[in-house]
């Protein structure tokens, strides 16, 4: 990502926790315990670390897919990240259809592999089909997935629409989104857009934590 860019979408801290009580014009009030620490919501990376990482992502984005390899691998090599996963699926009826599946999976463990998979399905447009190979070649166990996807389907549909409502809390328009510390990314982050994010991010916590001189 260019640097202009990565300054004009970070430049307003749009996501702290003294944003709670503000609301976005035509949303409601922003919760950032809920956005945080959802107990139903996919965590990834280290989750005891100093850095968190929330992505709105569409299973038919070309954006997210176009990050996705970065934000996997700022992940691993950092090792400090924690990062939520936000299924936000605004684009199709099969994004709908590839957030469930992947939210399903969770209840085996394997989310992040069904995740992956869609993810890496080139092009705009999946169908539903596409999807669904795609995530039986994942290794996930399907008769599995399907029992989940029953059994589960009241929590994972309202996931899905706390997660709709906290997008439009924050007035997000479009994925991906990448929250990280105080800032808000509406971009496709390349490995070097993420690092430096991330340094910035540490840099100020760092710098509220010293002393006052």
């Amino acid at each position: 990502m260019r640097r202009r860019d990565f300054l004009a979408f970070t430049a307003a801290a749009a996501f702290a926790p003294s944003l709670v009580a503000r609301a976005v014009a035509a949303a409601g009030p922003i919760d950032v315990e809920a956005i945080l620490n959802d107990p139903e919501a996919p965590v990834g990376g280290n989750p005891q670390g100093d850095v968190t990482i929330v992505a709105f992502l569409d299973y038919n984005c070309p954006f997210c897919k176009k990050a996705a390899p970065a934000l996997e691998r700022i992940v691993a090599t950092d090792g400090r990240i924690r990062l939520i996963y936000k299924d936000w699926p605004i684009l199709s009826e099969a994004s709908v259809y590839g957030a469930r599946m992947a939210l399903a999976a969770k209840y085996q463990g394997k989310y992040e592999q069904v995740h992956a998979a869609l993810m890496a399905i080139h092009g705009r447009g999946v169908s539903e089909a596409r999807m669904e190979a795609a995530i039986r070649g994942s290794g996930v166990d399907m008769t599995q997935l399907q029992a989940d996807l029953a059994a589960h389907d009241g929590e994972i549909s309202a996931l899905l629409k706390r997660n709709l409502d906290e997008a439009d809390s924050l007035g997000l328009v479009g994925t991906p989104v990448f929250l990280v510390g105080p800032f808000k990314i509406a971009a496709a982050l390349d490995l070097d857009g993420f690092k430096r994010v991330v340094e910035q991010t540490r840099a100020r916590q760092h710098g509220a934590e010293s002393p006052a001189q």
